[in-house]
């Protein structure tokens, strides 16, 4: 637990995880484009730098490796009749070519920003509305459709899940926690699945009608303010609305590939054309 903990929370502070992104029965793994690095020159000072400057190193394959490598290890490791490869996307072009995306986690306001400074954001806004994605941590954030205790400056969303969503709902880093979770759906659905929650953001509310499916709860008494509603919607920390999945923790920190079996088997490959 604790050495698990350890190299995600080294892994935050060190920048951004890219997205990861479906392309024809292959996965692409998408990072911001280069060219975004000359308008940052004159913040090299500035707090927010030096985790723009980790996303924008040449070696961003070194520092990025934890969330980058272990997702697309989960992937690569699927027994699927389907191959799954992994490439970069670093453009609206590639992204052109992708049936699907997963955005991990780490900051969800840099990512945005760098998504924007790439030419990615509104591109991914149109993908989001007709293709699958998955969004793991803050990329749960990007996916909803309004966030609380966003920053000063405000919170650039993609949109896509009808939920209301708070960023560091259970606090700092220092309340990261494991948990296991039963979860509707997944492969060997009896065996919980190992849920490791840090920063993780809490879902506020559903939208009135929205046709969301509750994957996985916590249980009422691991609230950051215990609830005694089995129901309360802070409880849910997976869920399912049409292509899009969103889960609050981090499912690549563990060995278990179930999610990751899931996203390719339910909102991926349906949508893919077999040529």
């Amino acid at each position: 637990m604790q050495s698990t903990l350890r190299r995600a929370r080294a892994l935050e502070h060190r920048g951004c995880p890219p997205c990861l992104a479906v392309k024809r029965t292959s996965v692409c793994v998408g990072s911001i484009n280069q060219t975004a690095l000359p308008l940052f020159e004159n913040l090299r000072a500035s707090r927010t730098t030096k985790l723009l400057k980790v996303w924008l190193n040449p070696a961003i394959f070194l520092a990025l490796q934890g969330a980058f490598v272990e997702h697309e290890t989960r992937l690569q490791n699927l027994h699927l009749k389907r191959k799954i490869t992994t490439v970069l996307v670093k453009t609206p072009e590639d992204l052109q070519r992708c049936d699907g995306l997963i955005i991990p986690g780490g900051e969800s306001t840099t990512i945005a920003l760098l998504a924007r400074l790439s030419g990615l954001l509104e591109p991914l806004k149109g993908f989001i509305k007709t293709k699958p994605v998955w969004g793991t941590c803050a990329g749960a954030i990007l996916l909803s459709q309004s966030v609380t205790n966003a920053k000063k400056d405000g919170q650039e969303l993609l949109g896509g899940v009808s939920v209301d969503i708070a960023r560091n709902g259970w606090g700092s880093q220092v309340e990261s926690f494991e948990a296991p979770l039963d979860v509707n759906g997944l492969a060997d659905s009896s065996v919980p699945f190992t849920g490791i929650f840090i920063r993780a953001p809490v879902v506020l509310g559903l939208a009135p009608n929205a046709p969301i499916q509750v994957i996985a709860r916590l249980p009422p008494h691991l609230l950051p303010e215990p609830a005694e509603d089995e129901n309360d919607p802070r409880t849910i920390v997976a869920l399912r609305q049409g292509l899009h999945l969103l889960t609050t923790f981090h499912p690549e920190l563990t060995q278990d590939a179930r999610f990751h079996d899931y996203f390719a088997r339910n909102c991926v490959f349906p949508t893919v054309q077999v040529s």
